[in-house]
Parts: structure tokens; sequence; C-alpha cells
């Protein structure tokens, strides 16, 4: 049996739909973390503005939008306004892109984990998953 919760339903259908736009978004972030000069860094800039470009120049940004609609369906849900490829809707964060639809009872937010962070001592940044089931990350609140 599966868990009708809509944040399951959301995350299966990106994970079925959309698993090459989740791999894509992770080919990214391995281009962003092959510029550090090592395994980790401490500036998120040094994440989210490469990150941004990157998404940009694939198009995967202009395709969020349209991923974040297909999430919020597949939860069995409506959104209250048409997404478009920037806040609040589309965010690129220090973790990763971010998607975040506001619904009538909360909002659905898509993570899809490229990064980690680190808060041992000085907070830093490292190339997250490889496994796309681990990547995406999907929370109704």
């Amino acid at each position: 049996m599966t868990d009708p919760a809509p944040e399951s339903a959301a995350r299966e259908y990106l994970l079925d739909a959309h698993e090459e736009t989740v791999a894509s978004v992770l080919r990214c972030a391995d281009r962003v973390a092959g510029t550090w000069e090592a395994d980790a860094t401490t500036d998120r800039e040094a994440i989210v503005e490469p990150l941004s470009r990157q998404l940009r120049e694939t198009g995967l940004l202009a395709r969020f939008p349209d991923v974040l609609s297909g999430a919020v369906s597949a939860a069995g849900l409506s959104m209250r306004a048409t997404p478009v490829p920037a806040p609040p809707y589309v965010t690129v964060t220090g973790r990763g892109p971010m998607l975040r639809a506001t619904v009538s009872a909360g909002r659905l937010v898509v993570l899809l984990r490229a990064f980690d962070v680190i808060r041992e001592g000085e907070t830093c940044y490292v190339r997250g998953p490889d496994d796309l089931r681990a990547a995406v990350s999907v929370d109704f609140v």
C-alpha cells in the first residue's frame, strides 16, 4: 500500500516523470563543485550564483514551473497562481533548487538537494547525494 500523503505523491511524481530533470540538476551541481579548490566551500555564493547560471544555461530553470505544477497536481492539490521561474516559486539555495507552491492547505516545498550543509565549526557546503531518490525532498507545511 502506498502512502497517500501529498508529499509522497509529489515526490514519486518527480522521480517518475522528471527523473532526467533531477539527474540534470545533479550534473549541474557536479560542474559547480568541480570549480572549487577543495572538496568543500564555506562560500554560499560559490554555489548559488554558479548553479543559477548552470540551471539557466541548460534550460532547467525555465522548466521548473512546469515541474512544480505537475508535482502539485500529483499531490491532489491546486495552486492559487501560475508559477514563474523566480521567487517565490523557484529559488536557488545553497542546497540546490527549491520549488514552492502555496495551496489552500499550506505550502508544498520541493528541494532538489544537490549540496549538503555541514554546521560543525565554520559552516561549509559539500556536494550532496548522487542518488536521485536521496536528492528529491518534498515537504508539505
